[in-house]
């Protein structure tokens, strides 16, 4: 093993640390808050305190190049691709309003995750059509309160390295158009130079994870037949931000 990938192994470590480190530290507040949903608000404030702190203090930070402005107070289905575990941390500092993650089950188990997924977010079971039916009628419900929803419209990070942009799923898209939401593309364009996947193959390192929020695509015109066609244009819009590339963070 080269001492590069040694040094690397050593910073996942590093960094898996920061994050225990800083999550039982912010945990009574994460707790006072979980308990009602009207202090989920806060909740997301704080996990997106807690995502910046961890990252620092391993020395990764994040850096959003955005198209256009964008408003915060109106409700969205943020749409990111998925390369590494950051890009959730990521998406807790980016999302300046009340939000939720939908995701995969096991999250409700996780010793981290598990207090969000069992409060603010949603856990799917995806093998399960009647789990995946209530987890997308409590989006719909949040999305009718205000709640902008963050789906991660691959449903996987890809298991090649470097990782492709995989095949999106249906679900986001036709969701936004039922209930004419803006979908908000983002692209993650290096975080998985950084940290792919867990981080437990090829370890970590410190940087600067670059995001291109692209401009809100409006759904207000669309109908349930276009879902396919508004997947297909997002999954386009995004490939082709990922081939083109992004400016790199000056540090």
């Amino acid at each position: 093993m080269s001492m590069k990938m040694i040094l690397k192994k050593v910073h996942i470590y590093f960094y898996v640390f920061s994050v225990a480190v800083s999550y039982f530290l912010f945990w009574p507040f994460f707790k006072y808050c979980s308990r009602k949903p009207s202090r989920y608000r806060a909740m997301n404030k704080l996990r997106g305190w807690w995502a910046l702190i961890s990252s620092a203090f391993a020395g990764i930070f994040y850096r959003f190049e955005y198209e256009q402005p964008i408003d915060w107070s109106k409700t969205y289905i943020v749409c990111p691709n998925h390369t590494s575990n950051l890009d959730i941390s990521a998406m807790c500092v980016l999302v300046n309003n009340n939000c939720s993650f939908m995701g995969k089950q096991e999250l409700a188990d996780g010793l981290v995750t598990g207090l969000f997924f069992r409060s603010v977010d949603i856990p799917v079971n995806r093998d399960s059509k009647m789990s995946a039916f209530r987890a997308f009628k409590k989006a719909e419900e949040k999305l009718k309160e205000g709640i902008t929803l963050i789906i991660f419209p691959e449903g996987m990070i890809s298991e090649t390295y470097p990782p492709q942009l995989c095949e999106f799923k249906n679900g986001p898209f036709r969701l936004a158009i039922e209930l004419k939401i803006p979908i908000l593309p983002v692209t993650s364009a290096n975080t998985w130079e950084i940290l792919w996947d867990t981080g437990t193959k090829y370890g970590s390192r410190p940087g600067v994870c670059n995001f291109y929020i692209h401009k809100p695509i409006d759904t207000s015109h669309l109908t349930v037949n276009d879902a396919d066609t508004l997947r297909d244009d997002v999954y386009a819009i995004m490939k082709a931000k990922l081939e083109g590339g992004l400016q790199p963070a000056q540090v």
